[in-house]
């Protein structure tokens, strides 16, 4: 073999030829070979760089593939996929018909399972376990690794819950470093702390007491000790958990020193380690501060104002009202359940909550958001962050369902904010009372209005409640679009020979819709476009093609979107494109009429 090990190793099978005391070079080797990537790529780094011993011993000790081992989330995964054969073209991660940027059943026999949602990893690994049991495999081993901050949702405890009382093999992994994307909390997360302080008796301890063989905690970083309690762990049978200390980050000091920041820290130098800072001068704001600075605003002047998110403080803008008023502002973890439910009982007594999650995490509470909300007829106020294509986290994180799943859901109103201002107006009216549930959807990214903080924060206009606004007239086609798509139709349509033939509606409300305005559109037009930035199967056009069945209108209707079919990773732009909904794609479109 080379110097270089790593080069040497394609499969896991390669790494187990190596003796064990060349293992600590393959980790530097590794932690090198992600920074170096993921310096010019992008993608998630602190994860991965805490996990490199661990990965390398997983993959030494157990016989991958035919043992099952299955990351949470998927985060952490990058040494695993380097091991797994897919180093050579790891510089091809989260890009346009490259490697995913989670473990993906499709892509490789060693993603046992396809994550990233946080949380599954225990029941998953549970199933294959109870099936191997099944089919008389009781040698097989299944392994899941799982974050402090994954470990303290409901689903992760119910499969705990669940396995205590089973004689699977299963090997739960406690990869413990105190942060996901933001810093863990919790009264779990102060539970392992007490733990790894040695202040909590051994004898009370909340995993044996699951009926699971507990051992730990162990330093992550010790590839020595981390291989000796796998393999000793890999003789006993049943439940079994092992609760290893890692760092976020390790390896780069500066992914050490702030670990928020490095989880997913852009393009930064692989040697220093310093992020290279893009010039936000003159740019316009991201929505994301745009909700974050208007609810803080808000706040400022109504006591009653709550903010919620579930583990995504930094990500949602939410840390702005929680700094300034932390009693009212709530971090509750990776629990989009427990948020919904949460901000319902606080509602039942006259709050006014702001439930701020991802579109795409918000499918993971939809009884809660039907039962304990919707039948209530409560006016929790849900903002839905990163709704419609979020680019290269693909198909796990594009938040394109939203319309579609909330649509059927009675007293909920619906509404896509064109802009910044729009955006603002919503959250103001949304606060003054509307006696219904609504959710506000609005992209990843920035918006179109440069000068909106210094020009237009703070100044509230009322918004009608399932109103549209027709934002240019036109005498042969009609466009309907929700949300910011809009301003891409109102580009394209600005690029075209014969503007004058296309009329441009921005149907902002989604539920109720505006029946009077359509009517009026019905009659006028033969030819009607609608867009919107989630799928077409069931969402905005399926409203407007309801309409039009309902009244039978036989206007030719022709739907734009997200197509019935899960869209992978890519830059948002490239995905729009595939989707047919880009400026070069609608300009096009409205020539040929």
């Amino acid at each position: 073999m080379s110097d270089n090990l790593l080069s040497n190793i394609n499969i896991p099978a390669d790494l187990r030829l190596l003796d064990e005391a060349q293992l600590p070079q393959v980790a530097q080797e590794l932690r090198n070979f992600i920074i170096d990537i993921v310096a010019v790529k992008e993608g998630h780094l602190g994860a991965s760089l805490g996990v490199v011993e661990l990965t390398i011993a997983l993959h030494y000790v157990f016989d991958t593939p035919n043992d099952l081992l299955i990351w949470d989330v998927g985060h952490q995964a990058y040494g695993h996929k380097i091991l797994t054969g897919r180093r050579e073209n790891f510089h091809t991660n989260r890009q346009l018909g490259g490697i995913s940027g989670f473990p993906k059943r499709s892509e490789s026999i060693y993603d046992a399972f396809g994550v990233g949602h946080s949380s599954t990893s225990i029941s998953a690994a549970l199933g294959m376990a109870i099936a191997s049991n099944l089919k008389g495999d009781f040698n097989k081993q299944h392994i899941a690794v799982i974050g402090d901050a994954s470990i303290a949702s409901g689903m992760a405890f119910e499969g705990l819950n669940h396995a205590g009382v089973t004689d699977a093999n299963l090997l739960v992994i406690l990869n413990d470093n105190a942060i996901g994307i933001d810093p863990s909390v919790g009264a779990l997360k102060q539970y392992l702390t007490a733990v790894k302080e040695g202040k909590n008796p051994r004898q009370n301890n909340m995993i044996k007491s699951l009926n699971f063989d507990y051992s730990g905690p162990i330093d992550g970083h010790d590839i020595f000790a981390v291989i000796k309690e796998l393999k000793r762990l890999q003789k006993i049978k049943g439940p079994k958990f092992l609760h290893i200390i890692t760092t976020k980050g390790k390896g780069l000091q500066q992914a050490e020193d702030d670990q928020v920041k490095y989880h997913a820290p852009g393009k930064f130098d692989a040697l220093t380690g310093e992020i290279h800072i893009k010039s936000e001068e003159n740019l316009p704001p991201k929505y994301q501060d745009v909700f974050g600075f208007t609810v803080l605003d808000l706040a400022k002047s109504n006591e009653k104002i709550i903010g919620i998110t579930p583990a995504m403080p930094s990500g949602s803008s939410l840390k702005f009202m929680m700094d300034a008023f932390p009693k009212r502002a709530f971090d509750v973890g990776i629990a989009e359940q427990h948020a919904v439910t949460l901000a319902a009982g606080m509602a039942t007594q006259g709050m006014i909550v702001y439930c701020n999650i991802y579109s795409t995490f918000l499918q993971r509470a939809y009884d809660q958001i039907i039962h304990d909300v919707a039948l209530q007829n409560l006016p929790v106020i849900f903002c839905l962050d990163r709704a419609g294509l979020v680019g290269e986290d693909g198909a796990t994180h594009h938040g394109v369902f939203d319309l579609a799943y909330l649509r059927c859901i009675p007293k909920m109103i619906i509404h896509a904010p064109m802009n910044e201002i729009a955006l603002q107006n919503i959250l103001y009216t949304a606060q003054l009372g509307l006696n219904h549930p609504i959710a506000i959807r609005y992209p990843r990214g920035r918006g179109v209005i440069a000068d909106w903080q210094t020009q237009h924060l703070g100044k509230y206009e009322k918004t009608a409640i399932g109103e549209s606004v027709c934002l240019k007239e036109g005498s042969k086609v009609a466009v309907l679009s929700n949300g910011t798509i809009g301003n891409t139709v109102s580009l394209a349509i600005s690029k075209i020979k014969h503007p004058e033939n296309i009329a441009h509606y921005d149907f902002s409300f989604v539920k109720p819709l505006d029946k009077k305005a359509l009517k009026d559109i019905f009659n006028t037009f033969k030819t009607i476009i609608t867009i919107e930035g989630g799928t077409v199967k069931g969402g905005f056009g399926s409203a407007i093609l309801e309409f039009a069945s309902e009244n039978n209108y036989a206007s030719k209707i022709t739907v734009l979107g997200i197509p019935d079919e899960f869209i992978e990773h890519g830059t948002v732009a490239e995905l729009q494109q595939y989707c047919k909904i880009d400026v070069k794609s609608l300009e096009i479109l409205f020539s040929s009429y």
